[in-house]
């Protein structure tokens, strides 16, 4: 007999099907899931924990007329699948295949793009707002977990949406149980009683007909509240002007369908507070849902990792300076806006506990928190990707810089990311970083610089960045001992005619092998801010041509700080800058995104030989 699962390629099909069909479906969603995810790798913990509910979801509402905001996107592997997408699962982030997050130019079903945390609540409310300007009864539904919840973002939203009258619902993915642990049948009935009609009815006819003696609804609103307080914990959601619902057991079908049902039914703003559990229904990831958040190739049958061993990564470079410098200097404390385990913190947490600080979902408090400690004798480390780096910008120039704070940022997957895409490359961070006033900026090209860099910018009295890519370096040997570089200055690693290439952090590497075809001078530049002019200066008055090569956007990067320097002094030397293009490149493997960039050996060899025939 067929699968049911395959007999659905749109939710229209599974809208089809009888509700006593749907835990069948859910078992083999969640079976297709982990022998997918186990050949591509991706995210699994967060996807196997919302399967009952995006069947939910795809039942009651009319997608992709209604609309889902997902908020992040780590769990829409499920959505994808019953969206058309089933079958392209087989390439998901490879290149060519389809994106590991919601993409509206993938499928009219992704309404909003994702990839950051704690946008869902703003995008659906103004989808719900135009839907009420155009007279529409489509409705909009965002899709956030507990963790996007400490955003500010996500409050601003709901404080916005609460004072309107559009059709918007808020489902909270509880899956940690963070919020309340209230799951079970007693509750799954109260929430199918509180988002039927005859409450919202007779809550709404209360209003209407105490609202004449303002006292008695008053007093009416707070025994609700009692109420409803002693199963839910409804007030703060309440307050912001939504109805509570809930909590709900996420992994129950019928009490899912029952409650959104009777919520779709509904106008004005609805909250939904549903309980998952990450990794449902996979026992490895139950057992750690952390590990199994972002996974590589695994073995199904028992979760086990299938890897090709090899080098440190950056990010244990920096975990491993960071309790170092933690044991010599009582005054680093290390701060991390929930990605404890992606920047490699946890041997930090464990052995410094008092020191340690996951400021949650939160990156523009995380770097004002650390202003703060700053302020006090502090010596703050911010452990931040560089796509998170972005949204906390204002505070970067206003708290940090501004005030001459020594912070330092140890920002991590810069560059390009392979896998993850375009929503989390660190394509701009050299470019929006040198143009900050007392900011120091570096750029390791290998992994024993990138730990020397970090103890130099730790040693500053002032803002420093150290930025480094995802995964391994040239596998160079890593000393214990620290020692800080002379600020601003570079180095030769290659002497040749003619042509001078200034390569920039990982570009180093193809840049001395581009150099051996071509007899190049090579120059590791390492900082881009100070930048070393000496060395520029000299390298322009004794080549021909002067390369510059980095992994960032060309656009404001350390090219055009080299080209600036040249400006500044009358130089006529001819230049090349190479570099990230003006476009968002989209997933693949690293070597071939930097390829398709013409960032390899070859790339820059090539735009080098042309250049100088031209």
């Amino acid at each position: 007999m067929k699968p049911l699962l395959e007999t659905i390629d749109f939710p229209a099909q599974l809208r089809q099907l009888d509700r006593k069909q749907l835990p069948q479906l859910a078992d083999e969603l969640r079976e297709f899931l982990i022998h997918s995810v186990s050949q591509t790798g991706g995210h699994l913990s967060s996807n196997l924990g919302v399967v009952e509910l995006t069947i939910a979801l795809h039942y009651v509402f009319n997608t992709p007329d209604d609309r889902l905001v997902w908020d992040v996107g780590h769990q829409t592997y499920p959505h994808k699948i019953l969206t058309g997408r089933r079958e392209a699962m087989s390439g998901l982030r490879k290149e060519g295949g389809i994106a590991g997050f919601p993409r509206r130019a993938e499928s009219e079903y992704d309404a909003f793009g994702a990839g950051h945390s704690s946008t869902s609540i703003s995008a659906a409310l103004g989808m719900a707002v135009a839907a009420l300007q155009a007279g529409s009864d489509r409705r909009a539904v965002a899709i956030i977990g507990d963790g996007a919840m400490t955003a500010g973002m996500a409050f601003e939203a709901l404080n916005n949406a609460g004072a309107m009258d559009a059709n918007l619902l808020v489902i909270l993915n509880d899956n940690d149980m963070s919020i309340s642990p209230n799951v079970g049948a007693l509750n799954n009935y109260l929430a199918r009683l509180l988002s039927g009609k005859l409450y919202d009815r007779m809550r709404r006819g209360t209003e209407k007909v105490l609202g004449v003696a303002p006292h008695i609804l008053e007093l009416a609103k707070r025994a609700e509240e009692h109420v409803k307080g002693m199963v839910t914990p409804s007030t703060l959601f309440e307050e912001f002007g939504f109805n509570y619902i809930g909590p709900i057991d996420g992994h129950d079908l019928d009490a899912l369908v029952a409650t959104l049902s009777n919520i779709r039914k509904l106008k004005g703003p609805q909250f939904l507070h549903v309980v998952t559990q990450k990794g449902y229904g996979f026992k490895p990831a139950e057992d750690n849902p952390g590990k199994f958040h972002g996974v590589g190739k695994f073995d199904p049958a028992n979760g086990k990792a299938i890897t090709s061993g090899g080098k440190k990564t950056y990010t244990q470079v920096f975990g491993e300076w960071l309790v170092d410098m933690a044991t010599k200097d009582k005054r680093l404390v290390g701060i991390t806006p929930a990605m404890c385990d992606g920047s490699g913190l946890n041997a930090f947490q464990e052995q410094f506990p008092d020191r340690y600080f996951d400021v949650g979902i939160a990156e523009q408090h995380a770097l004002t928190f650390a202003a703060g400690l700053a302020c006090d004798g502090s010596k703050p480390v911010v452990a931040i990707y560089s796509t998170f780096l972005q949204r906390a910008y204002d505070q970067l120039i206003h708290d940090i810089a501004l005030q001459n704070l020594p912070v330092l940022l140890a920002i991590d997957r810069a560059g390009l990311v392979g896998a993850d895409g375009p929503t989390h490359a660190g394509s701009f961070d050299i470019s929006y970083l040198r143009c900050i006033p007392n900011m120091v900026v570096m750029c390791p090209s290998d992994e024993n610089e990138c730990r020397q860099m970090l103890y130099t910018g730790f040693m500053l009295d002032m803002p420093s960045a150290v930025r480094y890519p995802r995964g391994c370096g040239s596998g160079v040997t890593i000393e214990k001992t620290m020692q800080a570089l002379p600020l601003g200055k570079g180095e030769i690693r290659r002497k040749g005619k003619k042509v001078a290439i200034l390569a920039f952090g990982s570009m180093l590497q193809p840049a001395l092998a581009a150099a051996e075809k071509l007899d190049a001078t090579v120059a590791n530049m390492r900082f881009v801010k100070p930048l070393d002019n000496a060395l520029v200066y000299e390298l322009a008055a004794s080549h021909d041509l002067i390369v510059t090569v980095e992994e960032n956007a060309v656009m404001g990067g350390a090219g055009a700080a080299v080209m600036e320097a040249l400006q500044a002094v009358g130089s006529a030397v001819k230049t090349l800058v190479l570099g990230l293009p003006d476009e968002f490149i989209e997933h693949g493997t690293p070597e071939k995104m930097l390829a398709a960039c013409g960032l390899d050996a070859a790339g820059i060899a090539s735009a080098i030989e042309k250049t100088l025939t031209e």
